[in-house]
């Protein structure tokens, strides 16, 4: 499936700032670039740097006053979903190394506090079933809320609430993943099924025969998502990171077949 990816931001820096920038499809085996174009102003000195996983790149620039950037790229995603409930968890001593850290807590996935929730509410699953069951529970437990949560919205208020919107989906099956003992990580994605049109998160899970996505919102489909970048939680794949203020003056995704 070949998908064409349009990304338009502008951005008001209010001081020279200096921004973290990943927002460019990773060119991996299941997913390859066939075109790609970005575009920043002003056109100062920028540099690239590996993200997390090696999965794409961020970019590292400096930009003052206002700051605006267009992304046009074609993907071809050849990557079929499996069915997630027949595959067994691996052995926690059999896991590659670049699974263990996805096991612990991280900043908005504190793990150890879900622990017996998970083995009360899911005790009687295991592997892919169990991660099959969470994403159930999500899906019947929360409420999609555009502008319910912020930048600080843990695993844990979005539990309580039970409202969100898609990145604290993807928190929450990561904690209750990884309380499960199951690597579970931070997907941030293109996907032409998301509605509205945005930047997307979902999760991968580790299981037999590797990572697997998973997206509790049930909008963004394996065979059409488009990985941008992986990491713990949402602080290691946000598409901007500023380290000063700054405000949005417009911003549009827009992923087609």
């Amino acid at each position: 499936m070949i998908l064409t990816i349009d990304v338009n931001l502008h951005y008001q820096m209010l001081e020279p700032t200096d921004l973290l920038l990943q927002i460019e499809a990773a060119d991996l085996p299941d997913q390859r670039v066939l075109s790609t174009n970005i575009e920043l102003s002003p056109s100062a000195h920028f540099s690239r740097v590996a993200a997390e996983n090696d999965v794409g790149e961020r970019i590292w620039l400096r930009p003052e006053g206002d700051f605006i950037s267009t992304y046009r790229a074609k993907i071809d995603v050849q990557r079929q979903g499996a069915d997630l409930a027949t595959l067994p968890a691996v052995p926690l001593h059999l896991l590659p190394a670049d699974a263990v850290r996805y096991l612990l807590p991280s900043r908005y996935c504190p793990t150890d506090e879900f622990e017996a929730f998970v083995t009360s509410e899911f005790d009687d699953t295991t592997g892919g079933a169990r991660i099959m069951a969470i994403a159930d529970w999500i899906s019947r437990k929360m409420h999609y809320a555009p502008g319910s949560s912020t930048g600080q919205t843990t695993a844990v208020d979005s539990f309580v609430q039970l409202r969100g919107v898609c990145r604290d989906f993807a928190h929450v099956l990561i904690t209750l993943a990884r309380a499960s003992a199951i690597p579970a990580r931070f997907v941030s994605a293109y996907s032409p099924d998301v509605s509205p049109q945005d930047f997307h998160a979902l999760t991968e899970v580790y299981l037999e025969g590797g990572w697997h996505l998973v997206d509790p919102t049930a909008m963004a489909k394996p065979e059409s998502t488009v990985r941008i970048g992986v990491g713990a939680d949402a602080a290691d794949v946000a598409f901007m990171t500023s380290f000063a203020p700054m405000q949005c003056v417009a911003q549009s995704v827009r992923v087609s077949v």
